[in-house]
């Protein structure tokens, strides 16, 4: 049996359209490397990395909004669809959107892991490398297990050309477009 790729889908990207709008809403769908994901129900420290960094957004770009959840079109044709714990962009800018929006525009994406067994192959590869083929300026990794942030930059041929990890308590400088600086002391209040 040939293993399911962005290739080789389980699926045609419609039909998986069809099933994640009628599942239930305990339950989140992503369609990455031609694979249908099912995303964990996020618990109360996830919220509040969330909370804290839409917050570090909102006072430093005024202009930006952090959207929790929002469905991207990525990979290779638009053929992936995911929802990033966090799309950063211009205020108003997935207006008259659907459930999943063209990546254009959006200036950063975010992940904070998960406690599964497939947090490393999901958040640390196969979304990485969806949202660089997409050509998503920057994707911060906030990486639980380890403890750091990662920020991945340049995209350019399906791989962002740089990543920077730093530990919780560092002072991390998000490029440009982004353009902020996030305290991260904060962060430890969530480690267990």
């Amino acid at each position: 049996m040939t293993p399911s790729t962005a290739e080789h889908p389980q699926m045609a990207v419609e039909d998986f359209e069809e099933l994640a709008r009628h599942a239930p809403e305990t339950v989140t769908l992503e369609f990455i490397n031609g694979k249908l994901e099912v995303k964990p129900v996020p618990d109360g420290d996830h919220g509040e990395i969330i909370m804290w960094l839409q917050r570090q957004c909102m006072q430093q770009r005024l202009e930006f909004g952090l959207y929790a959840e929002q469905g991207l079109k990525i990979q290779s044709y638009r053929q992936g669809r995911a929802r990033p714990d966090g799309a950063l962009a211009p205020l108003g800018h997935f207006s008259g959107e659907g459930e999943w929006a063209d990546p254009e525009g959006v200036l950063m994406v975010v992940e904070v892991t998960s406690h599964d067994s497939d947090t490393d192959r999901r958040d640390r590869v196969e979304k990485r490398d969806g949202y660089a083929e997409a050509g998503i300026p920057v994707f911060l990794l906030v990486d639980r297990d380890a403890d750091t942030l990662t920020v991945y930059s340049e995209p350019k041929d399906g791989t962002y050309h740089q990543d920077a990890s730093y530990p919780y308590g560092a002072t991390v400088e998000i490029p440009d477009p982004v353009g902020i600086t996030l305290e991260t002391e904060k962060l430890k209040d969530y480690v267990r």
